[in-house]
């Protein structure tokens, strides 16, 4: 049936739909207005989430917005799009609501984050109908997260482990590849560095491979045993050493455990265990000398600290140990025999003259040792007994494995009386030194007898002025100086 005129006017009035004309609002402008308003009702969605640090940032395939995997796909989807069709997807207009949980893709997860102004930009960029949409441009240059991907050579990875920039040692898989970069790591001659390299090589080499590697680079296996030291593991550097055949560091290695046992009875035990390691001729004896020294010690302390509760010794009352002569150098040892056992005989443990004769003490280290400990105590007559020598013709005389220079120096350290200073300087050879000393020590007749010896008048006047007007030196100067029976030399 045919409709009038009115009544199709009056369809078209009252019809929600409108009958197209080139002067309509419908037209591109208002499309991309209601596409605006969609793009804004999804700002909403974002809006009402209020944990932003919770949601994670995804691409369109899923993966996290900026990893590795992400960057390298979209790098490459990038140059092959040129003229295909937008990244971002359209937005249905006709789509009434956009439900966040009904959505494959977190929207808010693009979106989330920017500022407002952000997303004026866009807003405004939606109105220019000549600007085409695409996803945001959220990678890095290549050139940027080349460190994330390891893409350097084993030059450049050097070069950058010696600026302080961290690289990882993965890709670098094969054992040519890491024997490359420990060679490199060599000869930059950088200690940090080889020795992070020699870590990554320990952690994915079999202890063969590694050993076998390192016999032929000995700068790298010194950097390597000193690493093994100074972490203390020592069952992987006793492994080292002995499949480099290297069997008497491998005991000196052993042998420093001896450092870590406190009990001394514990300690001499391992010391004894030791005595079989394969050492050197020099380091053998050493281990045993140590080992006897320790045992002397036990003995010696045990029965020295009974002595000293029971009171029975005096020279323990009148000088009170101070400290446990355990563990303490041979040399100590010799010197407590010398103060607290000088006098025992020969064949008991802490004879100093047994002790001498046990470790095959030097002479002049004995007489040192043994000069100190009598002078600390002011045993004077022990002291001029260790000087005393008999000839075969039954006369004495004083001699010493030191000069006497030095023997004076140790008696005045130990506050040696003038009178005895003055029989020791007197024995010094060089007539310049003996008079220095005794000026320093005030030995006038020392002085007065070695310019007599001299026959130097002149010297003996000018000291006759320095001595006490009265005293015994003048009366001796002035008889020297009358004597005839000298010849003067001035």
């Amino acid at each position: 049936m045919m409709k009038s005129k009115a009544d199709e006017e009056e369809y078209w009035n009252s019809s929600k739909f409108k009958a197209f004309t080139f002067d309509d609002e419908d037209d591109e402008f208002s499309r991309l207005k209601e596409s605006k308003q969609a793009v804004n009702s999804i700002r909403r969605l974002v809006e009402e989430d209020d944990d932003e640090d919770d949601v994670e940032k995804v691409s369109w395939s899923g993966e996290p917005v900026g990893s590795i995997s992400w960057s390298v796909r979209e790098t490459a989807a990038s140059n092959q799009k040129t003229d295909r069709e937008p990244a971002f997807p359209k937005i249905n207009t006709d789509t009434p609501a956009i439900s966040k949980s009904n959505s494959g893709y977190s929207l808010s997860s693009l979106f989330k984050g920017k500022s407002r102004g952000s997303f004026q930009t866009f807003n405004d960029s939606l109105s220019d109908s000549s600007v085409r949409l695409y996803a945001p441009e959220l990678r890095k240059p290549k050139s940027e997260y080349k460190d994330y991907v390891s893409d350097w050579s084993p030059e450049e990875t050097v070069q950058r482990m010696q600026q302080g920039k961290v690289v990882s040692l993965e890709k670098f898989r094969s054992l040519q590849d890491k024997l490359l970069l420990l060679d490199i790591a060599v000869s930059a001659h950088d200690g940090n560095v080889i020795t992070a390299v020699l870590i990554y090589l320990k952690r994915t080499l079999s202890k063969e491979v590694l050993f076998r590697e390192l016999e032929s680079r000995q700068i790298a296996l010194r950097h390597f045993i000193h690493y093994l030291t100074e972490t203390r593991d020592q069952r992987l550097l006793l492994e080292l050493l002995r499949a480099l055949c290297r069997t008497e560091d491998m005991a000196l290695l052993q042998y420093k455990e001896h450092l870590s046992i406190a009990d001394e009875n514990k300690r001499r035990d391992f010391l004894k265990s030791c005595l079989s390691l394969p050492f050197s001729a020099e380091d053998s004896a050493h281990v045993q000398d140590h080992y006897t020294v320790l045992e002397r010690q036990i003995i010696i302390e045990a029965n020295d600290r009974q002595a000293e509760r029971e009171g029975k010794v005096e020279i323990f009352q009148k000088f009170p140990r101070r400290a446990s002569i355990l563990n303490m150098p041979l040399i100590t040892t010799l010197y407590y025999c010398s103060f607290y056992h000088y006098t025992e005989p020969e064949g008991t443990y802490s004879s100093p003259l047994n002790i001498r004769q046990t470790f095959k003490i030097s002479e002049k280290q004995y007489f040192v040792t043994a000069l100190a400990a009598r002078a600390k105590l002011k045993a004077w007559s022990d002291v001029d007994a260790l000087f005393t020598s008999r000839n075969w013709l039954g006369f004495t005389r004083k001699k010493s494995p030191l000069s006497f220079q030095r023997v004076v120096d140790i008696l005045q350290k130990n506050s040696a009386p003038t009178q005895v200073l003055q029989d020791y300087v007197a024995l010094v050879d060089d007539a310049d030194v003996r008079i220095s000393l005794a000026q320093k020590h005030k030995c006038h007749d020392i002085i007065i007898n070695t310019y007599r010896d001299l026959k130097d008048r002149q010297m003996l006047l000018g000291y006759r002025g320095k001595v006490e007007r009265g005293s015994v030196e003048e009366r001796k100067i002035d008889e020297l100086l009358n004597n005839p029976q000298i010849r003067w030399k001035n």
